[in-house]
């Protein structure tokens, strides 16, 4: 008898932002640039912060000089952006950031009041989770709003903080939350900078020594425009 094979099973898979699929032409992007956006994503999950134009074509239908002019536009156009990491030994490294995007997609238009706030926020909380929200995830978000008095534009935060970090569940959420309480955070801002330097010292480590030497000299034109 032939053993059932669960092709589930096999796939690796990386999260990808609802809002990414759901939002990215409102923000001006197309098919093309979002897939090379989701290939810079997958390689961050792997650990390759700055994978060069020979890996991210290799699955894509667009050659290395289509593929630098969509990188040099989205830098352009503040959707994605090169820092420069320093690991414990002091040497530099390049790595591609998406935060220019993800804060692009999840900025929330201002509202007049406290009912239409929280109401978006059950909104985009089906949206990521592709589906509605229970009962008892419905109580939760209210136990942050009504007994933590945790500003719905925190919980927001919260919610795509653990969309980047693929960990999509109630429970990564309210670890967040109660440790940005813990640590006195109580302003987007202020959890966004708690969210770089968790990034950024992630990404650090990983760089343990240089990477292998090549030429990157056109990366530092793209802001510059094309010629």
């Amino acid at each position: 008898m032939t053993k059932s094979i669960s092709y589930q099973q096999l796939i690796n898979q990386v999260t990808i932002p609802n809002e990414l699929l759901l939002s990215y032409n409102t923000i001006g992007l197309d098919e093309t640039e979002v897939m090379v956006l989701i290939q810079i994503h997958r390689f961050s999950i792997q650990g390759n912060f700055f994978p060069t134009l020979d890996e991210l074509t290799a699955t894509l239908s667009i050659d290395d000089k289509a593929c630098s002019v969509i990188l040099r536009k989205l830098m352009q156009r503040n959707l994605l952006k090169i820092e420069r990491l320093e690991n414990n030994h002091e040497q530099l490294s390049e790595a591609y950031s998406l935060e220019p995007l993800w804060e692009k997609l999840f900025e929330q238009p201002v509202v007049e009041d406290k009912q239409n706030e929280d109401g978006t926020l059950f909104i985009l909380f089906e949206q990521e989770f592709g589906r509605p929200i229970s009962p008892f995830e419905i109580e939760t978000i209210n136990a942050w709003l009504d007994e933590d008095k945790i500003a719905p534009s925190l919980i927001k935060a919260a919610l795509r903080e653990s969309v980047l970090m693929g960990k999509l569940n109630f429970k990564y959420m309210d670890r967040i939350l109660r440790e940005w309480k813990k640590k006195g955070i109580h302003s987007v801002e202020q959890a966004r900078e708690a969210s770089k330097r968790f990034h950024d010292n992630q990404a650090t480590k990983q760089q343990t020594s240089l990477p292998k030497k090549r030429d990157t000299s056109f990366y530092y034109n793209w802001l510059e425009g094309e010629e």
